[in-house]
């Protein structure tokens, strides 16, 4: 084992067992005008020790006494060390095939010692592209970290929308609800009791306004979160089905492939699909110039499926990338939360198809939360 510095900081580890070729290395390193430090082992055990001192690169013959290149290799992916310290091949003879195999196992790079005047070079564009590359896995994994922050953002607002919702149209129903039901008795108890017909005419325009605000609250209440949603997914659909044709006109047809009727499915994958039927009907209503409406929901072992189509102006590809199409990203995250996807297909003047899929043993990133559905 030799070893032989310099002040500055690039610091090779040498695995070769000649001391002649370990010499012109050097020589072919200092006449390059590189600046080195450079230490040479010849077992795998020094080769370990050398390596916790985390050498900037490693140069190593292919073939050693007992051992090769590789299996040194596999001793930097043990360690840890694969994505920090490149290792170049400078062997004496290696066929295209043993290059080859270590290029696919990890290796940086290969150079033949008949062309040691290429090391400095080889050795530098190395340490370029081992920094570039492990620049953009740092930058990828801050991406990935960024997005699951997102992720878990968007999961935390959904959750806390559907408490709220929850929480309101409790209150509409405990509190406004009760007090309009109170002032109702309160008018029928003067109506009984009046004595003219100014009385009566005030009494009848004040019935019928109170009767508009129960109207209002009761939709408002159904709306944030429909009580029918107890009696499961399919009733509610249809509630929602039938609801969107009072207010449009617009056909819907529910279609049902559900064993008697019940979804086996847990609550809150059934809220999710609830939910996307909803907003689906919402943009229908808003952009699909529809006559006709279809909803199918199936469930067997594998999954449970809801595809919302009609028969529309279809959706065009910019319109779906745009930066403030929220309800339908809103729906593929509600998609994702649930462990399953969303797939939007659509073709102009042909309509559109909103398909949600939830694998039946898919696990959602949150518990269910019994808040959603109660």
């Amino acid at each position: 084992m030799s070893h032989e510095s310099t002040d500055q900081a690039l610091r090779i580890l040498h695995l070769e067992d000649s001391l002649v070729d370990h010499e012109l290395t050097r020589l072919a390193l200092q006449r390059a005008k590189l600046q080195f430090s450079m230490e040479r082992v010849d077992t795998l055990e020094n080769f370990d020790r050398a390596l916790a001192t985390s050498p900037d690169i490693v140069l190593a013959d292919y073939q050693l006494p007992g051992f090769n290149a590789l299996d040194a290799w596999r001793h930097v992916q043990e360690a840890g060390l694969a994505s920090r310290i490149p290792v170049i091949l400078l062997s004496g003879a290696i066929g295209e095939t043993a290059a080859v195999q270590a290029i696919q196992e990890g290796i940086s790079d290969y150079l033949l010692k008949d062309s040691i005047g290429k090391l400095a070079h080889t050795i530098t564009r190395t340490l370029e592209i081992h920094q570039a590359r492990r620049e953009r896995e740092h930058a990828a994994r801050e991406l990935a970290a960024s997005q699951q922050r997102l992720a878990e953002l968007a999961e935390h607002l959904q959750s806390s929308i559907e408490q709220e919702r929850s929480a309101i149209a409790r209150e509409i129903h405990d509190d406004i609800g009760g007090a309009l039901t109170a002032v109702k008795f309160d008018l029928a108890w003067l109506s009984r009791h009046s004595t003219g017909d100014p009385m009566d005419g005030h009494i009848k325009a004040a019935s019928d306004m109170l009767q508009h605000a129960l109207g209002a609250s009761q939709r408002i209440m159904l709306n944030l979160r429909p009580p029918i949603l107890d009696q499961g997914l399919v009733p509610a659909l249809q509630w929602l089905a039938d609801s969107f044709t009072r207010r449009t006109g617009i056909t819907v047809h529910l279609q049902s492939r559900l064993d008697s009727g019940l979804s086996q499915a847990t609550r809150d994958v059934q809220l999710v699909a609830y939910r996307t039927a909803q907003e689906s009907l919402t943009n229908i209503t808003k952009y699909a110039q529809c006559s006709r409406v279809n909803i199918d929901i199936a469930e067997d072992r594998a999954a449970l499926t809801l595809e919302v189509s009609d028969n529309g102006r279809g959706i065009q590809g910019e319109e779906l990338e745009k930066p403030k199409s929220f309800g339908l990203k809103g729906l593929q995250e509600r998609a994702r939360m649930a462990g399953g996807w969303l797939d939007i297909s659509s073709q102009p003047g042909r309509g559109t198809a909103i398909t949600l899929t939830v694998p039946m043993d898919a696990e959602p990133d949150q518990p269910p939360n019994d808040e959603d559905l109660s």
